[in-house]
């Protein structure tokens, strides 16, 4: 176990079960016994769980995951809420309980960092929405929650001060432009700090401010070092005063999303400049400096 306060960020991706991180971000082939989440879990110290936001969590696969990362002390999940909840507006108490129960195995291992209310660009700040809100926070008050909104109007100092008052996390985001789209943001109004990098492409965000469904994954936008150096310091500021700060990148196509939060990762410790060989291969400016292999090692004995 960690200590309940720790100030350097946890940065990982948004899932890990795409195709084409095979031979990309997984080795190909793939030696017997592996596990993707395993071998993330040697690499970084948190995977953000997107399954979660499409159908509740088995426990058997939650207990599972958990046992996967056990060699990394430092690793921690992060999940997205269900849909049904943040979209559909549906929090019936026989839904809730089988989210949470999809959880309990996370959380009581003392892995899960918190759980993410991602809601829709369309979603924004009125009376109706923060009474919603504040129900959601209520049906989950056993977990540390954080909520990532998309319309600006959530930046109120009214609507700010709800998610202080009910110690839910601030999302801060970084997403196309569009009109009254959340711009960056460096605010912390929970022990949580959170960050989702969704890159500033893709017809898919048409999509969303269309007020349309999303259509699979496939964000294909690479950080420069400029661009992340910017955010590092917007991280860094709230990292000192939160007691866990999570980094979550959604650029899934080719791994873009594993080779960014490793690269995000050593800005905050140079010492952590390790990298699957493919990545390395496929991400050379990204990855300028990085060595391959395991990398996990050396933190398992740390103080």
């Amino acid at each position: 176990m960690i200590s309940s306060r720790d100030c350097t960020p946890c940065c990982g991706p948004a899932g890990w079960a795409y195709p084409d991180w095979n031979a990309a971000v997984y080795p190909r082939p793939k030696p017997r016994g592996f596990h993707a989440l395993e071998y993330l879990a040697e690499h970084l110290d948190t995977v953000e769980i997107n399954t979660s936001f499409h159908q509740p969590l088995k426990p058997e696969i939650s207990r599972l995951w958990v046992d996967r990362v056990g060699a990394n002390r430092s690793f921690r999940f992060t999940a997205k809420l269900g849909r049904r909840f943040t979209h559909d507006r549906n929090p019936d108490a026989e839904s809730v309980a089988a989210f949470k129960e999809g959880l309990w195995p996370i959380h009581k291992a003392g892995r899960l960092g918190c759980v993410l209310m991602q809601f829709p660009w369309a979603f924004r700040f009125t009376s109706e929405n923060r009474e919603f809100f504040i129900q959601l926070r209520r049906a989950f008050h056993e977990f540390p929650l954080a909520a990532e909104m998309r319309h600006s109007s959530w930046l109120l100092d009214e609507a700010v001060g709800t998610f202080i008052d009910y110690r839910v996390g601030f999302c801060n985001i970084d997403q196309p432009e569009h009109t009254r789209a959340m711009p960056p943001s460096a605010i912390l109004t929970s022990p949580v700090a959170y960050f989702r990098l969704h890159g500033h492409g893709g017809a898919g965000w048409m999509r969303e401010f269309d007020g349309e469904p999303p259509r699979g994954h496939g964000n294909r936008y690479v950080y420069s070092r400029a661009e992340l150096e910017a955010w590092r310091t917007r991280i860094a500021g709230l990292a000192e005063h939160a007691e866990r700060t999570f980094v979550t990148f959604t650029n899934d196509a080719g791994g873009a999303a594993v080779a960014n939060a490793l690269q995000l990762q050593s800005l905050f410790d140079e010492g952590r400049k390790r990298a699957p060989a493919s990545l390395v291969a496929r991400y050379p400016g990204q990855l300028a400096g990085f060595g391959t292999g395991r990398a996990v090692q050396g933190m398992l004995f740390a103080a």
